[in-house]
Parts: structure tokens; sequence; C-alpha cells
């Protein structure tokens, strides 16, 4: 193991890579608040980014949009979006805003606008690209597959319909599968993981976020084929709906039996202690039985001490990654 590699990188280091974008070209991989708080990180560091998407939610906002407008959800693609933009301006509180009454009340605006990018480009990508100009990003978020996906699963037995519902469900899950069988990767998605110098795979829900993209046929093949160093971030807790009772080997576990993906080359863990309401517990991870997938075990206090809510801070997250190159 090495350690420690949690020691943020400087500020001056951190300034001098943003303003060359001179350093890696790093690929992240998930969706939601998950993929976001990654993207932070690799934004101190990284030269170039692209963030692969899931195009599976089915609740909130995006829940509502995506299936009368034929677009994919526009959620988790907002959240990498202001994740991506470093600086303040008009566009990103937009993108930001959520209407709380009236007809559009529960809707965020950033998915109302990219929905809107859509239908005047007339193509998602064009859409895409328009907001990455108006919000001044750092990167490009490709959605993983240019169609909406949905999920379908096995839990105990039952059958489990949509994203949402896994989300919530507690049980082993069997069997997880996407809806079309026929769907594809997006070709800029494969190009990216080509050409990526590290892969990162988390933090985020094990099943509704990651699994949910490197299912889509193609992404694992691709990230098996790449040269890249695979790092994989593991969550703080374990999950209410998901991942109750799990530690880090098995959501390992999880991750390669299901897409096929190969071993990540080290994964980074919270060894900062950390108190979750019942029934959640804070994510263990064993080294010794990690060791035996050929994973070295990266521990750090990676917890940002700040926020009200636990979460990963990105500056030692961010000083982590940039050493796991």
């Amino acid at each position: 193991m090495n350690r420690p590699l949690d020691t943020p990188l400087t500020e001056a280091l951190e300034k001098a890579l943003a303003a060359e974008r001179s350093g890696p070209h790093v690929v992240a991989i998930g969706g939601g608040k998950g993929l976001a708080s990654a993207l932070s990180a690799v934004l101190r560091y990284a030269g170039r980014i692209d963030a692969i998407v899931t195009v599976a939610d089915d609740g909130g906002s995006s829940g509502r949009l995506a299936p009368d407008l034929q677009i994919p959800p526009p959620g988790d693609i907002r959240k990498c979006l202001i994740a991506l933009t470093p600086e303040d301006s008009i566009w990103k509180r937009l993108f930001e805003y959520r209407f709380l009454g009236a007809d559009v009340s529960g809707h965020s605006l950033g998915n109302l606008l990219i929905a809107s990018l859509a239908d005047l480009e007339g193509d998602f990508a064009k859409a895409l690209q328009a907001a990455e100009t108006l919000l001044g990003t750092v990167g490009s978020v490709i959605p993983v597959s240019p169609e909406r996906l949905h999920i379908e699963a096995t839990v105990d037995g039952e059958p489990v319909d949509g994203q949402v519902a896994l989300a919530l469900s507690r049980g082993r899950v069997e069997e997880m599968r996407l809806v079309p069988e026929h769907a594809v990767a997006s070709p800029e998605a494969l190009d990216a993981i080509a050409d990526a110098d590290q892969i990162v795979i988390g933090p985020g829900s094990l099943y509704t976020s990651l699994l949910a993209t490197l299912l889509v046929p193609g992404i694992t093949e691709a990230i098996n084929a790449a040269p890249a160093r695979l790092v994989y971030v593991a969550n703080l807790s374990t999950q209410d709906g998901e991942t109750l009772g799990m530690d880090c080997t098995d959501h390992l576990d999880a991750l390669i039996a299901m897409s096929g993906m190969r071993p990540p080359a080290a994964i980074v863990a919270n060894e900062a202690s950390v108190t979750f309401p019942p029934p959640l517990t804070q994510l263990e991870a064993d080294e010794e039985v990690l060791a035996t997938y050929g994973v070295d075990v990266v521990f750090g206090h990676l917890v940002e001490i700040t926020s009200t809510v636990p979460r990963h801070d990105p500056v030692r997250l961010g000083g982590v990654l940039a050493r796991l190159i």
C-alpha cells in the first residue's frame, strides 16, 4: 500500500495545471452526484477531461422530461456540466436553479435549458456542445449511449423495473440488464476511453450509476483494451436500497462479475472515521483481501470536513488521483 497519498496539491500547482491544461487525459465514468464529485477532483490536475454519463435515470425532473421529448435524461448530464464549470457566472447559476412552485415545480432549469437546446439544435450532441460553450466548461460530457436506456433487475428472485425502483429496493441484486438490448455505446465515449491516460470509476451508486454505465455494450470492452490506468474510487458509505451490508470487496466483485471489467490498478478508499445514520455504515476496505485481486489500496482522509453531509473532499481526492496516473 502506498500511504499517505492524500496530501492536497499545492494551490500554485493547481492554478498552473488549470491555466496550461497540459496534464493527463482523464475519463471519469458513472452518474449522479458521485460522478460530479469525481469531476470536481479531476478538474484540479487533468489537461483534458471527458465525463461518460449514464442515460438510465428515470426519476425526478429527468424522468418527466426524457420520455416525452425523446432525449437522454438530462439530470446527471447537467450535474457534470456544472462540475466542469470552474467559474461562477449567470449561466452556471441558471443551470443550477430549481423551481419550487407552479407547473414547473421540481424541474431543474438546467434540464429545461438542455432540452431546449436539443430542440433548437435538432441534435442532442450539438445541444451539449452549446451548453459547454455557454458555461465555459473545462472538458466534455458524453452520454454513454445516444439513446435513453431503461434498467431491469432481479433482486432476491423478484423482478424490479426502473432506476428509481432499483435504488429503493432492498436485497441482493442477482441480475441487472439494460433495455433495449441492442443499445450501443456512443462512438465519442469509446474514442475517449481509448485515448485516456487515466480512467476513474466511482464514487457513485454501484448499480444505478456505475453498472448502468458499464453494462452498455462496448464500454467494458473499451476499458479492458485501453492502456490507461484504471482507478476505482470507493464510496464513503453503504447505500440504503442498493448496497446495505456490502463492503468494498463486495462492490468490486459486483463490478467485475456483472460487467466483465478488469480489476482496477488501484482503489482509493477513505480512512477517516465518519458516522452515518442507521442503517448506513462506513464502507470498509480490507487491504489484504483486495490485494488478492492485484489491486493497490490507497487510503486517505478524504472527507470534506466543512460539509454538513459526508462527501469526498475534491482537493484531497484530486491530490490522490493526480499521483495515480
